[in-house]
């Protein structure tokens, strides 16, 4: 079994999701959001971010992170406080001695929908039937399990591969 920590980064909402995955079973151990003040300034609400992921790595023990990439949209102020966001999310788990993964939106959407094209709505729904038992209350946490899926499939694809090149 290993666990798996997933990161949708937000300069003021961060969802994170830590799954146990034993073969192809998921198991859905913790969800939730790191939200920081949207009246500190940016290096303080960093500080929030960063110390909030070194315990939350410290408590659910993950052996691996997958963090979502980002996209750049028109507002390019927003697209810089998210990339700070998103340094954070890559930095902690790999100062923390973790692999990290990155994956983007659709590759995401792909891996818990089977669409690249899938709504916010339909990932939330995939990933409460993929993880039951799960009590997601935002979409930032559902995001963040997403990506946990999505780096399990991931791992489970590359370890096939790997596998049949051993015995070949």
């Amino acid at each position: 079994m290993i666990r798996l920590l997933g990161i949708d980064p937000g300069l003021r909402f961060t969802g994170w999701g830590v799954i146990d995955v034993d073969g192809n079973r998921l198991c859905h151990v913790a969800d939730g959001v790191i939200a920081t003040d949207g009246d500190a300034s940016v290096p303080e609400r960093l500080r929030t971010l960063h110390d909030a992921l070194i315990d939350l790595i410290d408590q659910r023990k993950p052996v691996e992170a997958a963090v979502e990439e980002t996209y750049v949209n028109r507002n390019g102020a927003s697209t810089l406080k998210l990339g700070y966001a998103r340094g954070i999310a890559l930095l902690v788990p790999a100062i923390s001695g973790l692999p990290v993964s990155e994956y983007g939106a659709m590759a995401v959407k792909r891996a818990v929908v089977g669409t690249g094209a899938a709504t916010k709505e339909q990932v939330e729904m995939m990933v409460r039937r993929l993880l039951p038992g799960a009590t997601i209350r935002r979409a930032d946490a559902s995001d963040a399990l997403a990506v946990a899926i999505c780096h399990a499939h991931h791992r489970a694809s590359a370890q096939r591969v790997a596998g049949g090149t051993r015995m070949a």
